[in-house]
This record gives structure tokens, sequence and C-alpha cells, in this order.
């Protein structure tokens, strides 16, 4: 039986209040080909359909118009609901949808039922685990102790009673710890919604949503898609693609990945002002995708942003690395920030702006105004 993964979405997201839209609904015709090519027997969606609780009417629509034509075309849906998403929004007429084999995530309620699938090396169960955080877990397990993301998981997990002689695919929307992440994710600081792969250890494949990089965690069977767009400068260099799961046997899987060619590619390109806008830079390169500029000149361009875009219509960024620039404080990166816990982070801030260091008593008082918050995302 084959599937093909895909998660994140995001539809009506913007990127530097450039609307994706016209990308999103171009890239969901090209998946839409991959689809009538590959003929697969379902479709998973991992989550963050919608990059809004609230979307747009025009978004709803093109999520309605991408489902109506994988109905169509007679191939189950398997969507779960992300954490961009409203659960209660994506799970309305679950029931109705059902009908045409689209199945989106309930509200979660403790009990996931799978939908079965019979192919000729027997039965395949697909389990829709919509995004979940420790507090939407926990008041159905009143005698556990449900306190971190990990609890949450291994709490609901438990209650999918798996057949082990049959195939289990898990299709969740959640961070498990080792993935790579990217700027366009939204991810909580120190970590905190992390859970570890080895609560997944008894499904056969699981898809996940959530990380905006394809990869797998731990084992290859554990694995993100990706988005099917770029939504940050730092997946320039990344090749979208959607992954193909075929699976036999028990223990027989094969993985494989389809790449996509987006109706705007993003760049990054760098150089003085004088390069930037010599014909001979730029004629080779479509001008019309998303640009990050980056100037090495000394001194800064007068307009230099509003010039560059009759050039490179679509930029979206520009910067300046030159002296100036280099002796200005900088702040860390991504990968950096996520090693350092909350108080952590909150003292260099602080330092930052007051010139000097936390003392103890500020630190203590910082630390219980935390777990405060803590406490209430939680109930």
């Amino acid at each position: 039986m084959k599937f093909i993964h895909l998660s994140d979405l995001h539809i009506g997201k913007r990127v530097h209040e450039f609307s994706m839209l016209e990308d999103q609904k171009y890239i969901l015709e090209q998946i839409l080909k991959i689809i009538q090519d590959e003929k697969p027997d379902g479709v998973i969606l991992a989550g963050d359909l919608y990059d809004k609780p609230v979307p747009s009417a025009e978004a709803v629509s093109v999520l309605d118009d991408f489902f109506t034509k994988l109905a169509d075309e007679k191939c189950k849906v398997f969507a779960v609901s992300g954490n961009h998403d409203s659960a209660e929004r994506i799970a309305f007429g679950a029931k109705l949808m059902s009908g045409r084999g689209v199945y989106v995530s309930p509200v979660y309620e403790k009990k996931i039922e799978p939908i079965r699938m019979e192919d000729d090396y027997g039965t395949i169960n697909v389990y829709l685990l919509p995004f979940i955080k420790p507090a939407i877990v926990k008041r159905f397990f009143e005698k556990e102790l449900i306190s971190t993301y990990q609890d949450a998981l291994q709490a609901a997990v438990s209650e999918m009673k798996l057949v082990s002689s049959e195939r289990n695919i898990l299709v969740a929307h959640q961070f498990v710890t080792g993935a790579r992440c990217c700027e366009s994710e939204e991810i909580s600081v120190g970590g905190i919604d992390q859970v570890d792969a080895s609560v997944f250890q008894e499904f056969d494949y699981v898809a996940l949503g959530h990380i905006h990089s394809p990869q797998h965690v731990g084992r290859r069977e554990v694995r993100y898609c990706g988005t099917p767009l770029k939504y940050s400068f730092s997946e320039a260099n990344q090749e979208k693609s959607v992954t193909v799961i075929e699976m036999k046997e028990k223990g027989n899987l094969i993985i494989r990945i389809v790449p996509l060619k987006p109706l705007h590619d993003m760049r990054i390109i760098r150089g003085t002002y004088e390069e930037v806008t010599n014909r001979a830079f730029y004629q080779e390169m479509n001008t019309k995708d998303y640009m990050q500029i980056i100037l090495t000149d000394e001194e800064d361009i007068l307009d230099g942003f509003q010039k560059l875009r009759i050039i490179y219509p679509n930029l979206m960024f520009l910067e300046y690395d030159n002296t100036r620039t280099r002796q200005n404080q900088s702040i860390e990166g991504a990968e950096a920030i996520e090693e350092k816990t909350e108080l952590e982070l909150f003292e260099e801030f602080f330092e930052l702006q007051n010139n000097q260091k936390m003392n103890d008593e500020q630190k203590l008082f910082v630390k219980g105004i935390m777990e405060e918050i803590h406490d209430r995302e939680q109930e």
C-alpha cells in the first residue's frame, strides 16, 4: 500500500508581508500531478493545514479545493490539526467528509479509533493524533501526573491499543528531540515542547509535521516530510519534496522523495550594490524569486531597497554586511538559543538592557513568574 506524506501547508501564510497563496495554489497543483502519477492509496497531511486558527475565506477555499480534488481521485486523505490550526475548526464536518474518504482528526478526547485499510499483506491501521499539549491531555488522565509534552504523548499513545502483528501508522504534529529546526517554525523557548522518539517505537511509520526541514529522527520510519514551500531564508538551500511510503509486509517499508519546484524560489544573494545591479550578475537567475540581498558596501545606499526592487520585484529583505554592522552587537543564532533555558535568555536580555547582571533576588523573582506562567498554560 502506498501513501504520500505531506505536512505544514500553512495555507494563507504571509512571509515578510508577501502573501504565499498563489505560490501555495501552484505547489498544490504540482502535488496533485504527483498524486495522479503515483496513484497512492492515501495522502497524509500531518498538521498546520492553515497558518492561523481562524483562516481567511480564500485560505479555506484553497484547502477545500485540494481536498475535493483528492476525493475525486478516489484517494483517501488522513489529516490532523497542528499547532497553527484550530482543532475544532479542522474537525468540523469530519463525519460528513469521511463518507468521501477524507478523514480528519477529531478534537482530542482520549480514545482514538484507527482508520483500517486492507491490502494483500493484511491490515493497516492509521491513527490520527491532533497537536496536543499537557493541559489538553491531563484532564482525561486524572490519576496520572502529566506535566510535560513527553508525559502527554506517552499517555495519548498508551490509549491506542495497537495490534503488534498488524502495520500501524501514526499521524502526529509534535516536536521530536533531535530534529533540525529553521527560522519559520514556532518552537517553544527552552525546548519544553519536545518529546523523545522512543514514544513512537511501536509504530511501523510515524508521519510527523511541525518541523519544516525534511528529515528522519532516530530511525528512518519516524519522519518529517518538511514543508512543500520555503517559508524562511534559512531554508534557501533546501530542496522541498513530498515523501512517498510504500508498505509491504510488516517490517518491509520503502521511503523515497519526489522533488517539488516552486513558482518562486527563495534566494540569498550577496555583493556590492554595483555587483547585484549588474546585468551580467542577475541575467541568468529568475529575478522574480523571493530575495534576501546582503550588500557589502561600506556606505548605505540611499533608497537602496526601493531601487533594488526595480530589478528584484519580490525583494523581501535587505541588509548590510560591512565594518559597521560587524562591530554591532549581534544576536545569537537559533541553535544557540535553543540550548539555553528561558531564565538564561532573560538574564542575557536584562544585561543587554541594563549593562549589569541580575542579582540573586531578581533571578528568583523572574523564575517564580515563569513557573506561574507555565502552570497557567497547563491548566
